[in-house]
């Protein structure tokens, strides 16, 4: 036990602060001292995800263990600032109370809304005016490319959509499906492997644009449609197993014939 630190029956944010860096102090741990941002940069992303994945379940013992490794996370990249003199965590603390104070005039302010129509309205145009954004293309670019490429693509959809670049409707946005897939086709029946990765892009970029129009999440909708694939599959290989055969033995028509089956179900 480290001299000075008593076990306790309840912690709170200031001892997991404590606890962070004692651990990246000299005498602590020696893996802790030696991660920087970069270096920990993916563990916020997993840990991230493995959140999701409890939110999803629904699963509250899950969600606690897994926010307190994303706040882990937070406390660990703040320590790793504040040892560097670039701020600290009562900073990284203040910065989003006084956003949230901000962005939220028709609580903290005396404007008024009718709705969350508006209230979203307002979250975009001060986002914009503080961040100093003087045209969608600058709200583009604020957009992370290290977002995953759907999510990324809604966003940017939507950014285009409220400076008024938008179908009138879902059936603008339905008919560039077949128009990139004629273009994807003619690629492929080419040759030419550049340009069907090129138009493979447009033809899922124009995918999430239906998404978006649809009000669905692209995806939310890409990882349902996956987990149908995976469930089929499972289904088909083990109908595959009840003829006694690997499905690397059967036929594409047999394989056909088990999924047409597999889908019925």
């Amino acid at each position: 036990m480290v001299q000075g630190f008593e076990a306790k029956e309840k912690y709170d944010v200031r001892d997991l602060l404590r606890i962070m860096r004692l651990l990246r102090a000299p005498g602590g741990c020696p893996w802790d001292r030696e991660q920087t941002h970069q270096s920990i940069r993916k563990n916020l992303i997993e840990e991230t995800y493995e959140l999701v994945e409890a939110i999803d379940r629904d699963d509250p013992a899950m969600m606690r263990e897994e926010l307190g490794d994303v706040l882990m996370q937070v406390v660990f990249h703040s320590c790793m600032a504040e040892e560097a003199g670039r701020f600290t965590f009562d900073d990284v603390a203040d910065e989003v109370c006084k956003k949230l104070i901000i962005r939220h005039p028709h609580v903290f302010g005396d404007v008024s809304v009718s709705g969350t129509e508006d209230v979203l309205a307002n979250w975009d145009e001060i986002k914009r005016r503080t961040k100093g954004q003087k045209s969608t293309t600058q709200a583009m670019d604020s957009v992370p490319r290290q977002l995953p490429a759907l999510m990324r693509a809604q966003k940017i959809q939507g950014k285009a959509a409220k400076s008024g670049f938008e179908f009138e409707d879902i059936a603008g946005a339905l008919s560039k499906i077949p128009e990139e897939y004629a273009e994807l086709q003619a690629c492929v029946s080419g040759g030419d492997a550049q340009g069907a990765a090129e138009e493979l892009g447009d033809l899922m970029f124009s995918a999430v644009n239906v998404s978006r129009f649809l009000k669905a999440d692209a995806e939310e909708v890409l990882t349902a449609a996956t987990d149908k694939f995976a469930a089929r599959f499972s289904r088909v290989e083990a109908m595959a197993e009840e003829t006694g055969r690997p499905m690397s033995e059967l036929s594409a028509q047999e394989l056909d014939e088990l999924w047409e089956c597999a889908k019925s179900e």
